[in-house]
């Protein structure tokens, strides 16, 4: 699934979409390549979730997980771009994360084969203009009964 994202807000917009809808145990692997948005989704996902608060919501590069809880659920947002090997994922809580709460995964290739089955990958990739992005999203396992209602955010092209 192809969606066009004009400009930041966009991106948020679909986060906020996404989030509207997530369930305890989602796992959502948010891909590309540096400064094409990742961080931007999970700042919109988790102020989403806040109900109207606004968190601070700092990249979790150095500490590689920030946790965010919440009435409802409890949000997990890891960036594993300085992980070398997947299981120093272990030392963060993933099992956890995963059984407990929503996960937001920033560089998801680096968990290799402890990456779930059950997900919804989103890789975000510059789109025609400066600020403008595209996302993909791929459905896997439980996720593909709930595609279609995202089917008012593709745009085909």
């Amino acid at each position: 699934m192809r969606i066009d994202l004009p400009d930041p807000a966009a991106t948020a917009a679909l986060a906020a979409a996404l989030a509207a809808r997530a369930q305890m145990g989602d796992v959502i692997a948010l891909s590309g390549g540096l400064g094409v948005g990742k961080t931007t989704f999970a700042r919109g996902f988790i102020e989403a979730m806040s109900s109207g608060e606004t968190p601070e919501v700092p990249s979790p590069t150095f500490t590689l997980v920030q946790a965010y809880e919440f009435t409802d659920a409890t949000v997990y947002h890891f960036d594993l771009y300085r992980i070398e090997r997947a299981e120093e994922c272990y030392e963060l809580g993933i099992e956890d994360a995963f059984a407990e709460g929503i996960s937001l995964i920033e560089w998801p290739d680096r968990l290799g084969s402890l990456l779930p089955e059950d997900r919804l990958d989103i890789e975000l990739a510059p789109g025609a203009t400066l600020e403008g992005r595209v996302a993909h999203l791929t459905f896997h396992g439980a996720f593909v009964a709930r595609a279609a209602a995202f089917e008012g955010f593709v745009t085909h092209g």
